[in-house]
């Protein structure tokens, strides 16, 4: 079943909240997901996966720190949705030098906020793993390798070359074991319906007689 990008990114955002983020960082994964399924990507697989991870964990523990030149977590891994977000207010910095990361879960999370980061600097955004290269202008997504759970090293530099252009996707066709796992995050946004609201609902305070 396919969906249009708002769907997604509602969805996405709903779901992100549902799992601990707050509403600012919530944002950020609707958009994240929205960018990665208008490039091809199924972007709801990949924050599926983060959100499995996530959930139940204390995000301080996953959050960016810097040390001796590499950005790292004090857990046993980096936060994706954290660190890009670090990234993209960070991107002044990839005029002068690399920005190295260490053990980033879910790495393709990170090309959305590599592309806003490429906006900035009116520049391309390269993006490295070990399984996979990226480079983006902001717009365009040239991806080569393969999505990996995992990434032990990510190296974030400006420069590359973008290939061709090619149509934007207008709706998303996700793994349906992911869409599931974010529409079940995302129902626990919803306050649990009580007497009182099943009162004023459809139909209340209407007589038989009006």
């Amino acid at each position: 079943m396919t969906y249009s990008l708002n769907e997604a990114e509602a969805t996405a955002r709903k779901a992100a909240r549902g799992a601990g983020y707050g509403w600012g960082l919530a944002e950020e994964a609707g958009k994240a997901v929205r960018w990665l399924c208008m490039q091809g990507e199924d972007g709801v697989a990949v924050l599926a996966s983060l959100l499995e991870r996530i959930d139940g964990e204390t995000l301080a523990e996953h959050t960016p720190t810097s040390g001796a030149g590499t950005i790292q977590a004090e857990g046993a891994w980096l936060c994706p949705l954290l660190a890009g977000v670090m990234l993209s207010d960070s991107a002044a910095q990839l005029r002068s030098r690399e920005i190295r990361m260490e053990i980033v879960l879910e790495p393709m999370f990170l090309l959305p906020f590599a592309a806003r980061a490429a906006l900035q600097l009116e520049m391309t955004v390269t993006v490295s793993t070990p399984a996979f290269s990226a480079l983006t202008d902001g717009r365009i997504l040239t991806l080569t390798g393969t999505r990996i759970s995992v990434a032990e090293d990510v190296l974030v530099r400006a420069g590359g070359t973008v290939g061709k252009v090619s149509a934007h996707a207008t709706r998303c066709l996700p793994n349906p074991e992911a869409w599931a796992v974010l529409s079940r995050f995302a129902e626990r946004t919803y306050a649990p319906a009580t007497e009182a609201s099943r009162l004023l609902g459809a139909g209340a305070g209407v007589s038989e007689d009006d």
